[in-house]
């Protein structure tokens, strides 16, 4: 294989000194064997005959199986850090990948919830089994906190500190950061931790200080987090769509809504830059019209 050890080495490398997550590391691996096979087909079989040339080629190779530019600029990014670090170790002469632009993505304004829709998900379960209860506070803490649901799955017993009313969060790249939670989400963590999560973790053997559990007594997962919300919104009579994204789209722009400056929710989402937040510029026209009607003197 053209790229031989440096793959693993790439691996290391991420995961010890850029402290990167494993779900990026696994993209990353999977994106450069993409690529490396592509190399193989076209007879490429050293690192320093690849130019710009071939990348362009390889992009167009990407667009003709109908990828997203979102998709190809990922792959992209991937790529360009892959061989930053084959420079790095002296492998290759120069990164050829520093001679493509990435692709322009389309802006798209984030979905998310109403309020009226948030209150119809609010009262979709009625808490009165322990699996009721615990999708409650899984949608009251992710609407609370903003949190991605990787770092919902991930969040342990310990992280969360009632006294102060704060979640310790484990961001992208383990980086560590603290959200508040206010009084709805704790009302119903308390009620789930005291009352449900011993009887969901009863039915395993294997002791767990994860938060959330599912109906085994494991941890729950980033696809049964999506099952649950998906079961919430159809009891809930709601048509849209939902992910756990979109509930982080809502805290986000729910925030701002209400004069929330951007310094903070960047904080709070846990983004490295403000252009990430900046996507939440948007307002809901309910928000927009409110402004109108107060401010103009012929509204």
């Amino acid at each position: 294989m053209i790229f031989g050890q440096w793959v693993k080495a790439f691996e290391d490398y991420m995961r010890v000194e850029k402290n990167t997550s494993k779900l990026t590391i696994q993209q990353y691996v999977t994106d450069i064997k993409q690529f490396e096979q592509f190399l193989s087909a076209e007879s490429i079989d050293e690192i320093n005959r690849i130019t710009h040339v071939e990348i362009r080629l390889y992009l167009t190779t990407l667009y003709r199986e109908k990828l997203s530019k979102k998709s190809v600029s990922r792959k992209l990014s991937g790529l360009r850090s892959f061989f930053n670090y084959l420079e790095k170790e002296e492998v290759v002469e120069q990164n050829p990948f520093l001679y493509v632009s990435m692709p322009k993505l389309d802006k798209k304004i984030p979905q998310f919830f109403y309020d009226e829709e948030m209150e119809q998900l609010f009262t979709a379960e009625d808490g009165m089994t322990p699996i009721s209860q615990r999708n409650r506070a899984i949608l009251e803490v992710l609407y609370a906190t903003g949190i991605r649901v990787t770092e919902l799955v991930g969040l342990k017993i310990g992280d969360v500190d009632f006294t102060a009313g704060l979640l310790l969060v484990f961001g992208k790249g383990q980086k560590q950061r603290y959200v508040p939670f206010g009084s709805f989400a704790e009302m119903e963590l308390k009620k789930y931790l005291n009352e449900s999560r011993p009887k969901l973790q009863s039915k395993s053997q294997n002791e767990s200080n994860v938060v959330f559990l599912n109906h085994l007594g494991e941890p729950i997962t980033d696809r049964g987090i999506r099952y649950v919300l998906n079961r919430m919104l159809k009891k809930a009579a709601l048509t849209s769509k939902i992910h756990p994204h979109k509930l982080r789209h809502s805290f986000a722009t729910h925030l701002l809504n209400q004069g929330a400056d951007m310094r903070s929710v960047q904080e709070l989402l846990g983004h490295e830059s403000l252009s990430s937040t900046q996507v939440y510029t948007h307002v809901t026209k309910d928000y927009l019209k409110r402004i109108y009607d107060n401010a103009h003197p012929r509204a």
